[in-house]
Parts: C-alpha cells; sequence; structure tokens
C-alpha cells in the first residue's frame, strides 16, 4: 500500500476541492467499482479520503468501472510491458471492447522506464498503436498513483448524473480463436489481418512460432523484414533468464 506523506495528501484533497467546485460535481453523488487486486496500490484509499463512494469487488474485466460502459484497466509500465510481450494485453483489450463501450487502458508510472527495460522500446510502441488504432482503445499516462485517482474522480464526474447497471455478467473468455488471435498479435507488425493468414498458412501458434523466416516471409503481405523482426523477437534471449550453476545431465 502507498503511504503519502502529509503534504502530498493535503494537496490531493485540496486539488479535488478546486475541481469539484468548479465544475459543481458532489463527490456523495459519485461511485467508482473497484478491483479488490488493487486495494495495494493505495489508489482506493486516496478516493476514500475525499468521499467517493467505493464498491470493492472481484471484476473479470478491468480495475476501475467509472460508469456503466466506461471502464479502466490501470497498468504499471512494468507490467503493460510484460503484458506486451507474453501475450496478455491484446486479449484484454478484446475483452474490453467486447464488454464496454468505453474502454480505456491507464499507464502509470515514469516512462523514462521504457528504454531501461525494452531491448527494443520500438516493439512496445507498435504494440501500443495496435491498441489505440485497431482497437481503437485510448492510452492515458500517469506519472503515479495521485495522480491516477485525479484522474479516475474526473472521469467519474463526467457519469455523475448516468443511469443503469455498473456490473455485467461477464463469463471468462474461453474463446480458443480470440486467444490464439491475441497470442499472434502480439508479434511485431502483426494485427489481427496478418495473424488470420498465419492461421490459414500454418495452422496453429505454434508452427508460426517454430516457422522458419523464409517460411514466415511467404504470408501474403508479410515480407522479409517484417519475417526477421518476427524472429529476433522470438529467438532473442530474455534479460529475465535466471542463470544456474546446477548441472544438468545434458552438461555432463
Amino acid at each position: 500500500m502507498i503511504i503519502l506523506e502529509s503534504s502530498k495528501q493535503q494537496r490531493f484533497q485540496k486539488d479535488i476541492n478546486k475541481f469539484t467546485k468548479l465544475h459543481l460535481v458532489k463527490l456523495e453523488n459519485l461511485r467508482i467499482i473497484v478491483d479488490e487486486r488493487e486495494r495495494k496500490s493505495g489508489i482506493p484509499d486516496l478516493l476514500k479520503s475525499v468521499g467517493l463512494n467505493l464498491e470493492m469487488k472481484t471484476l473479470p474485466i478491468g480495475d476501475y468501472i467509472v460508469a456503466p460502459e466506461t471502464v479502466v484497466e490501470r497498468k504499471s509500465i512494468r507490467d503493460l510491458m510484460s503484458s506486451v510481450f507474453d501475450g496478455r494485453l491484446f486479449d484484454q483489450c478484446s475483452r474490453l471492447k467486447e464488454h464496454f463501450q468505453f474502454p480505456i487502458v491507464l499507464m502509470e508510472g515514469n516512462v523514462d522506464e521504457i528504454e531501461e527495460i525494452a531491448d527494443n522500446p520500438m516493439i512496445f510502441y507498435g504494440a501500443l498503436s495496435t491498441v489505440v488504432i485497431d482497437f481503437k482503445i485510448p492510452i492515458i499516462p500517469t506519472p503515479s498513483a495521485i495522480h491516477t485517482a485525479k484522474l479516475l474522480v474526473s472521469l467519474c464526474s463526467r457519469n455523475e448524473s448516468t443511469k443503469g447497471p455498473y456490473l455485467k455478467k461477464i463469463k471468462k473468455s474461453n474463446d480458443l480463436e480470440k486467444q490464439q488471435l491475441s497470442s499472434l498479435c502480439s508479434l511485431p507488425g502483426i494485427g489481427e489481418k496478418f495473424a488470420v493468414r498465419m492461421l490459414e498458412k500454418f495452422g496453429t501458434p505454434l508452427k508460426v512460432f517454430t516457422a522458419t523466416t523464409t517460411e514466415l516471409a511467404k504470408v501474403e503481405g508479410l515480407g522479409d523484414a517484417r519475417a526477421k523482426r518476427i524472429k529476433k523477437v522470438l529467438e532473442s534471449q530474455s534479460k529475465y533468464l535466471k542463470e544456474s550453476n546446477q548441472k544438468t545431465l545434458h552438461d555432463l
């Protein structure tokens, strides 16, 4: 949990008070449904401290529902990058769009971390471009939890008079085809169109991942350059690999 200095807490309260007076917003009329797993972020406590009505639930999609059709998926810089490279991001975006009219991805943290973590930041930015252009989901950056809380208050206040149920019956995704497409869309330069063509040619994601550069290049419209970028991502050793001094039978 994030513990704020009293000066920062006071500044937060002051900024919220200014906002509510300027926009004639009554905090007691605002409501946000928060995923239980967000407790440790400290953001729910910040929202409670200014008088917002919070309901803590285990949400199957998103982290904050600020209106019946507006959901926010909050990700730290590191989590967002991890979700790009393991393919989770596009699957989450598909489900967000499937169930909410106005989903938002919130990117929290110092963007300079991108250069420190990613070997090739352009792959990361390519994935963000896919989210914004293909999925049509806006990505909003915030530098810290306290700014995230301010943004959530602002988003929630836009829908002060909105009526309707916030929670929806959302079943866990078990759509195999969507999951296969999402895993392929995590590759550099691959949108849904190319993902479909890959499955048409190779049959399974595994066969795509194990295909040679020459074989990938034969996918209609893919080309040599994009095929080489894909193989580089798949074959480059990750810096997260843990070294071990223990010998295996293969080493003996």
